[in-house]
């Protein structure tokens, strides 16, 4: 409970400059009265449980005010109806108007608001909306609620110089096209407000003379913002290595309490940075040779580090500075002859520091400031014993391990859009070859009608065999003369004649000589098989018919190597047994 009430009482003191001196006065007057009594009065007790509400729920980002909206208002649009919600929330949260800005904050007609602007919505040309708010050195005290999420068209939000206090509300997530936010010089407070990283459209980033405290998130620099304005508040933290990663044209982090290198990511803001402030601060490093690569900035100070070692040769590559302060650091050895030719130098402010050698051509610069440092005869320098004393200690930059650097490759996305086209390209290739994928066959067909001539040879062979087949029917005449001959009687019986002439004489005289006969009579099966393998393989509609052909003559042969033989054997066995009987 102890520190609830510490909290709240811190809390308290930070919004308290938040009320106009009448409120202020009557608090105090009331608290005097509370004080005499020994307990709280009841506008201190008031105000507190206000503050308690308004803390935690800012803590929870639900902090709202309500908001009737009286039936018989008429607006353009329901984004007009959105910002007079808006609007009448704001309102019930200011505390003090001393200008009377928002006196006229009242009915529909929010356009003509002071300090409201609005314009056709970016997606309906046809309606207004508000896209912007400037109350700008307004000395208005209050906080911002979170219905000020609902103006989802705003664009520019200005409201530097007055006495705001709280964070910025959790729903600002929803102005998905603000462009600019400036709420400097105010009394915010707490923590980095993260919500900012969650705008898409955000370029314009004036957190500056406020009460923010602890880090500051490093994805605050891989945003693409083009101003920084993170100065005068309380920020601690080490700079990242990824420092070098924002775009930004300008950068302000002075009066901070940063630590840690400079980074030498600093060189990858070459293309974009033109001013740079980091006074203030608590860098401890060497000035990383990297700083040479800041073609375009006109405006470089480190000032109030605590940077040592030399001013590196490098640095002369700042060929459009005009403001260069390194003063009030532990810089040491000679300053580079290079850097004073600068040729937009206008001023070089490098007191402070011990540095032991200057080039006569810095003293012709239209200002430079050399106080107090090691330079022999020159005026305002350091004491001897001083800078003998420094000179006896040896400076390593390694020691301070600080992050190497490592340029970003912005050039990838292009490499990545210009090997698209060739993939595309390669395809007209793979239809080109296609022709010659047909042409080969072309003069396949002329080779391929050539067959079939070998092919009609070998079918007039066939019609020889035949005549072997029905040669052996006329020897069966001869025999009758051995009738006669006493041997044949001897081993044919005349019995077994007229029985079965065919079963005792068949397997003697004819079916072993027969099929030596007549198989190599027959066309061999080499003629005609490769004609037959030949066929398949051609292409052409053309000899389809003598395909055809060969396929039927090839069909019709295959029989004639068993069948004939077989004929024939019954053939000549009925001759043998009719000439016998």
């Amino acid at each position: 409970m102890k520190t609830i009430c510490l909290s709240l009482i811190s809390f308290l003191l930070l919004c308290l400059l938040a009320f106009s001196p009448v409120r202020v006065l009557s608090f105090f007057d009331d608290s005097v009265a509370g004080a005499a009594s020994g307990r709280l009065t009841d506008g201190e007790v008031k105000y507190i449980r206000q503050r308690q509400l308004l803390y935690y729920l800012d803590e929870n980002g639900e902090r709202g005010e309500n908001v009737t909206v009286d039936p018989s208002l008429v607006f353009e649009n329901p984004r007009l109806r959105n910002a007079y919600i808006a609007l009448q929330a704001w309102k019930q949260a200011i505390l003090s108007d001393p200008q009377n800005l928002t006196v006229d904050w009242v009915g529909s007609g929010v356009c003509g608001y002071t300090g409201v602007f609005c314009a056709p919505a970016p997606d309906n040309r046809s309606e207004r909306t508000v896209a912007g708010i400037d109350l700008n050195h307004g000395d208005i005290a209050g906080y911002l609620p979170e219905e000020l999420g609902l103006l989802t068209d705003l664009a520019l939000f200005h409201i530097n110089s007055n006495r705001f206090c709280g964070t910025i509300p959790k729903k600002f997530k929803k102005l998905k096209i603000l462009f600019e936010l400036d709420i400097s010089n105010n009394r915010f407070a707490g923590i980095f407000p993260r919500v900012v990283l969650k705008l898409p459209k955000l370029k314009f980033l004036d957190l500056r003379f406020n009460e923010f405290e602890g880090n500051v998130p490093k994805e605050l620099f891989d945003k693409d913002l083009d101003a920084i304005f993170i100065n005068h508040n309380r920020f601690k933290f080490e700079l990242p290595d990824n420092f070098g990663n924002s775009p930004v044209s300008v950068i302000v982090l002075a009066n901070n309490k940063f630590h840690g290198c400079l980074p030498a990511s600093i060189g990858n803001m070459s293309d974009t940075l033109n001013e740079i402030i980091m006074m203030n601060n608590g860098l401890r490093s060497c000035i990383p040779d990297e700083i040479g690569l800041l073609g375009n900035v006109t405006v470089f100070d480190v000032s109030f580090n605590e940077l040592m070692g030399p001013l590196p040769e490098t640095i002369s590559g700042l060929v459009s500075v005009e403001q260069l302060n390194v003063a009030s650091n532990f810089l040491s050895g000679s300053i580079p002859e290079s850097v004073c030719r600068l040729p937009r130098l206008e001023n070089f402010t490098y007191s402070d520091n011990f540095f032991t050698g200057e080039p006569p051509v810095c003293l012709n610069l239209a200002a430079f400031d050399d106080r107090r440092n090691c330079l022999p005869g020159r005026p305002a320098q350091r004491p001897v014993n001083q800078c003998r004393m420094f000179q006896s200690k040896k400076i390593h930059c390694s020691a301070f391990r600080c992050a190497p650097f490592v340029p970003v490759l912005p050039t990838p996305p292009p490499p990545v859009l210009v090997p698209s086209p060739p993939v595309v390209t390669p395809s007209p290739p793979v239809v080109t070859p296609s022709p010659p994928v047909y042409t080969p066959p072309s003069p396949s067909p002329p080779p391929l009608p050539s067959p079939p001539p070998p092919v009609y040879s070998p079918p007039p062979p066939p019609p020889s065999p035949p005549p072997p087949v029905y040669s052996p029917p006329p020897p069966p005449p001869s025999p009758p003369p051995p009738v006669y001959s006493p041997p044949a009687s001897s081993t044919i019986a005349p019995a077994s004649l007229t029985t079965s002439a065919s079963s005792t004489v068949t397997p003697t005289a004819f079916p072993a000589s027969t099929p030596s006969t007549i198989a190599p009579t027959t066309f061999p099966t080499s003629t005609v098989s490769p004609t037959s393998s030949n066929v398949p393989a051609s292409p052409t509609s053309t000899s389809t018919p003598s395909s055809t052909t060969i396929s039927t003559t090839a069909i019709s042969s295959a029989p004639s190597h068993v069948t004939p033989t077989s004929t024939a054997t019954a053939t000549a066995s009925t001759t043998i047994s009719t000439t016998a009987s």
